[in-house]
């Protein structure tokens, strides 16, 4: 009888083993439960730059990539209070996702053939351009006013190289660390200009520190289609972000994010690009 007993409770031990493992076989996959497990999602952003991604001195979010994310991944299935914000710099983004670091990347992350070796890119979500941020007094309304002026990009950027090589070879070049600094010296007059992809400018010139004193040229010197960036073959969670990229247009979300962000800048945006839609 004493063997009897024993040989039922372990049976018994058998069985919730076995029902623990059923019920762990129903879990969320990878997409739905996040890379860090746990009912959250690890993505990733830029945050440095106003209007698109920015960490906030409360330790906060804000910018048009972070409302973008902040949708798709509640479409996901998580709500902002699940969202961990992972800062990617430009140069670890594909890293940053074969490590699986990151769930996703949304940081004005431009498609091109060389990255798509690396990553799957979900969208196209933003159409931005190369164009110039001038103070709204001034006189430059095309790249040759630029001959002769003193033009800002970063150090390291072929934004403001590409603009003397091909549009005003008499432009003067100045280099700053960052864009923030490159926007201080044309507040202050010590450059004409500023150039690099229009959401970027807009972005710092939506500051309220900076409202009504600088406007977009309006040129169109590139074209850069921002994509959400997922892990090589991943193509279940592309599609899910397609899907949810293509709803936030649909339901207006998208439209009042850009206004949002980029409108104190006079930003004249594209609009919503359609899922795939690649303008080279």
């Amino acid at each position: 009888m004493k063997l009897r007993k024993v040989t039922a409770a372990s049976a018994a031990v058998l069985a919730l083993a076995l029902s623990a493992t059923a019920c762990g076989s129903d879990d969320k996959d990878d997409a739905g439960s996040g890379s860090s497990g746990g009912g959250t999602i690890k993505v990733g952003i830029k945050y440095d730059q106003p209007g698109l991604g920015l960490k906030e001195p409360d330790g906060s979010f804000s910018g048009f990539d972070v409302d973008v994310a902040t949708y798709v991944a509640k479409e996901l299935g998580y709500d902002a209070d699940k969202i961990e914000f992972v800062e990617t710099k430009s140069a670890d983004r594909e890293n940053a996702i074969a490590r699986g670091d990151v769930k996703f990347i949304a940081a004005t992350y431009s498609i091109n053939d060389e990255r798509k070796e690396k990553v799957n890119f979900a969208g196209p979500y933003l159409l931005a351009h190369q164009d110039l941020l001038v103070k709204t007094d001034s006189d430059i309304t095309k790249g040759t006013d630029l001959n002769g002026k003193k033009l800002c990009s970063v150090t390291g950027s072929t934004s403001a190289q590409n603009v003397k090589e091909e549009i005003a070879p008499k432009a003067q070049l100045k280099e700053y660390g960052g864009y923030s600094e490159c926007i201080a010296a044309l507040q202050s007059g010590a450059v004409d200009a500023v150039t690099t992809d229009d959401s970027i400018l807009a972005g710092f010139a939506a500051q309220d520190k900076y409202k009504g004193q600088f406007k977009l040229a309006g040129l169109k010197l590139s074209n850069e289609n921002y994509g959400i960036g997922v892990k090589k073959d991943d193509t279940a969670t592309t599609d899910k972000i397609n899907a949810a990229l293509t709803k936030m247009v649909s339901d207006g979300s998208w439209q009042k994010a850009v206004d949002a962000n980029f409108g104190p800048a006079g930003y004249k945006n594209e609009p919503a690009p359609k899922i795939g839609d690649i303008v080279s």
